[in-house]
């Protein structure tokens, strides 16, 4: 029994139209509906089959055969959860220039020196380019093989043969399956090319990880099945302007998925960076009015970072607002707040907030930070540059608890900072360092005067 009738359907998202149309309805990505035939099974009863192996106890599988092994590089290692998990396939996006090969170079060499054999796979550039680029980072080991392929059957020629304890794949937009029609990068492509993959380091236990291209707005590109396909799913991300790279963890299978490494981009290559807090800091002899240091949490992990706040008046019947490294319209709600709740008229005044160091933060527990910041630039007022603050703002002005203070203020301490600025009911104080709790914005002003 069959349905009459050709369906198209999404490469994005799912989503089954009757008729093709140029941009789908459900997800409103456009020339992703492809057509699906003119006939379309019916459901049907399937009979049972026999299992591959039989099912068993789950406290009597071994897991001993699913363990981490350490790459050799820390920062990757802590945002994996540990290391590479046998049959593990890995997706590492980022935008072109960001370090993504030179990262992958690194790991190939630090795996064929500690564990085995590394297989890497280029589709975008030739064998000789990737081998000047090896020699140049000083990452040439006689158990890293190099091979420059686009099509999946070779690949899995290469596997056979060279028997790799670990394939990186750069980069999955790059090749194609001969089974499957349509260029290499397109829907159809990327899906067959990573279905395929994947199986493979099912059936072998061969951690595999795709290099990935992503869009204007920063997202993997390719279809969203794709994410759902592998395990675990990367962004290495970092300004252009800036020599350090942040490795930020999207999904993963086997651990924590917020968690984030620190590299910095040399010229010898690409290392980690295991204490980044002082890079987000800048030195000043003196006290400089606008400016606030605020920890935040990335994952597991406490970094300090600045927030600097340039309150000026201008000829403009449109005052400027300009957010860098910030949530725009979380500034924008803090604004509000220091106008109404402190009394500080900035309606009339251009206003810059930024980051130092190319720090991007998005967690709401830096508003306490952005308030000192806009207030000590509104009133030309230096904050004690041995002061930190956390804390959410409400539009009523108070201040709420934010989660891991205790690590926080640890790590200030560490640093070199006396007193902090934290809500009430903040928990355990690490010792090193003195805490005003402050309930609202107004204390929070009266606080910091004090603290000195």
């Amino acid at each position: 029994m069959v349905k009459k009738g050709s369906t198209y359907r999404c490469g994005e998202c799912g989503y089954e139209a009757p008729k093709w149309v140029g941009r789908c309805p459900e997800c409103q990505a456009w020339g992703t509906l492809e057509e699906r035939g003119d006939a379309r099974p019916a459901i049907a009863r399937v009979a049972a089959g026999a299992p591959s192996a039989p099912a068993r106890p789950i406290g009597e599988v071994d897991v001993e055969t699913a363990r981490a092994k350490p790459t050799g590089v820390s920062e990757l290692d802590r945002v994996l959860g540990g290391g590479f998990v046998p049959g593990a396939v890995i997706l590492l996006a980022g935008e072109p220039g960001v370090g993504k090969s030179t990262l992958l170079l690194e790991v190939a060499y630090q795996w064929a020196a500690t564990a085995g054999r590394a297989l890497y796979v280029t589709g975008e550039e030739s064998a000789g380019q990737v081998r000047l680029r090896a020699e140049r980072t000083g990452n040439v080991h006689d158990e890293m093989f190099l091979a420059a392929e686009s099509d999946l059957s070779a690949i899995l020629g290469h596997v056979d043969a060279v028997k790799p304890g670990v394939l990186i794949v750069d980069s999955v937009q790059t090749m194609a399956s001969p089974q499957v029609e349509g260029a290499p990068g397109g829907v159809t492509q990327v899906r067959a090319v990573t279905s395929g993959l994947v199986a493979l380091a099912k059936e072998r236990g061969l951690p595999i990880v795709l290099v990935g291209h992503v869009t204007k707005d920063g997202s993997v590109a390719g279809p969203r099945v794709l994410e759902h396909l592998v395990d675990v799913v990367l962004h290495f991300e970092g300004d252009k302007h800036s020599t350090l790279r942040m490795l930020r963890g999207i999904k993963n299978r086997f651990g924590a998925a917020d968690e984030i490494g620190c590299f910095e981009l040399v010229e010898e290559g690409i290392v980690g960076v295991p204490d980044p807090s002082g890079l987000f800091l800048s030195h000043t002899s003196e006290p400089v009015a606008g400016t606030a240091v605020t920890v935040t949490m990335e994952g597991k992990r406490p970094l300090l970072g600045e927030v600097q706040a340039l309150v000026s008046a201008t000829q403009s019947p449109q005052p400027r607002r300009a957010v860098s490294g910030l949530d725009s319209a979380r500034v924008a709600m803090v604004l509000a707040v220091v106008e109404k709740r402190a009394n500080i008229k900035v309606g009339d005044k251009d206003v810059y907030v930024a980051t130092v160091g190319g720090m991007k933060i998005t967690e709401p527990g830096i508003d306490l930070a952005v308030v000192l910041a806009l207030i000590s630039s509104a009133r030309d007022t230096p904050l004690s540059p041995k002061l930190v603050a956390m804390g959410e703002v409400g539009l009523s002005g108070e201040v709420r608890r934010v989660p891991s203070v205790g690590r926080r203020l640890a790590e200030a301490a560490r640093l070199g900072f006396t007193y902090a600025l934290v809500p009430p009911d903040s928990g355990k104080i690490p010792p090193g360092i003195r805490v005003l709790e402050v309930g609202d914005v107004g204390s929070a002003l009266n606080a910091a005067k004090h603290a000195r």
